[in-house]
């Protein structure tokens, strides 16, 4: 039976029939599972966005990221690398927003803290701060 409300218990399935928790063993380990999976996705994040602005600076004559030259039709290493990544990072955000709605609170909690210590980790220190609005994801 799906829970439609929060819960706190060590059962829950996430994202597979497979996946589903009996033990404290398993619970735990598949916190730890979605904590490390939330810091990894800040991660590609940040690879994403270094991929992005390293190819943007490349293309563009002026800084200013509304005023930047699309440039169309040209296909670059830059620009695929930074749309794999793209489309990866969505997919693993989507799987994150599944995961948390199971609805069990200590899942909800280790993405949650996963995503706040891999933004500290990996996004927050850099010197190059730039905004970056064309992410669909909610979880960025």
């Amino acid at each position: 039976m799906m829970h439609m409300t929060f819960y706190w218990g060590r059962t829950v399935t996430i994202l597979f029939d497979s996946w589903r928790t009996d033990s404290w063993l398993s619970y735990c380990l598949t916190l730890f599972a979605c904590f490390v999976v939330s810091a990894f996705y800040q991660y590609l994040e940040d690879i994403r966005v270094r991929v992005t602005q390293i190819g943007a600076k490349k293309r563009a004559d002026v800084e200013v990221p509304l005023l930047q030259k699309k440039v169309a039709g040209k296909l670059s290493a830059g620009r695929i690398a930074g749309t794999v990544l793209f489309g990866v990072n969505s997919g693993l955000g989507y799987l994150l927003m599944l995961a948390v709605m199971s609805f069990n609170g200590g899942v909800f909690l280790a993405i949650v803290v996963g995503l706040t210590v891999g933004y500290l980790v990996f996004r927050s220190g850099s010197e190059d701060v730039a905004v970056d609005v064309d992410n669909p994801c909610a979880c960025a």
